[in-house]
């Protein structure tokens, strides 16, 4: 064999140990990264997130991304503003839901640490505002800003022409917020696809 040969024999060697080391690099950090994802965006209160989906007609991934976005999972997490749980209801919000419900005194804003009484709750919320604008992004918007506040924005031209979708939001806030909902649950279909079609 000529020295050439050799040479040229030895590169593609090389060329081919290097493409598989940069091969199996990605498919680890590809991995990494899925566990990570995994991690950050769980399936907690399952049982409670299943049921209240079937309940209200949800998909459960919307729920679940709510949740990620509202408290990150925590039952006890209280917001700045006093929202509780781990879908994050105000009192007045609360006490909204309660009545629409026909609920009695046994239950109390200090249920709203509970997990179950919470999903059920917000579950109930997020479908009603969806239904009452026909749209996620809307309701999302609604559910962070006040269905008074976003029942103004969708009647106002400037922000939406159908009177259904924003095509516009003018709170920075409730913008941020809502990309951060639709991020969430971009992540558990990307995740959690496949359990989802079976």
């Amino acid at each position: 064999m000529s020295r050439r040969k050799t040479v040229v024999i030895i590169i593609a060697v090389i060329a081919l140990l290097i493409t598989a080391a940069v091969f199996l690099g990605k498919e680890a950090f590809d991995r990494s990264v899925y566990e990570y994802k995994r991690t950050t965006h769980p399936l907690q209160y399952s049982e409670y997130v299943e049921k209240y989906a079937q309940e209200y007609g949800l998909d459960k991934y919307v729920i679940y991304a709510v949740i990620k976005t509202e408290s990150g999972f925590d039952p006890n997490a209280v917001s700045d503003t006093g929202a509780r749980g781990l879908m994050q209801l105000m009192e007045t919000t609360f006490d909204w839901v309660k009545f629409r419900l026909g609920e009695g005194d046994d239950i109390t804003y200090e249920d709203m640490f509970d997990p179950e009484t919470n999903i059920r709750y917000g579950s109930y919320l997020w479908d009603y505002l969806t239904e009452y604008f026909g749209c996620t992004d809307t309701a999302a918007a609604a559910y962070f800003s006040g269905i008074g506040t976003v029942g103004e924005w969708v009647s106002d031209p400037a922000y939406s022409k159908d009177g259904v979708h924003l095509d516009t939001i003018p709170s920075k806030n409730a913008a941020h917020y809502v990309n951060k909902i639709n991020n969430a649950l971009s992540t558990y279909l990307e995740l959690y696809a496949k359990e989802r079609n079976e």
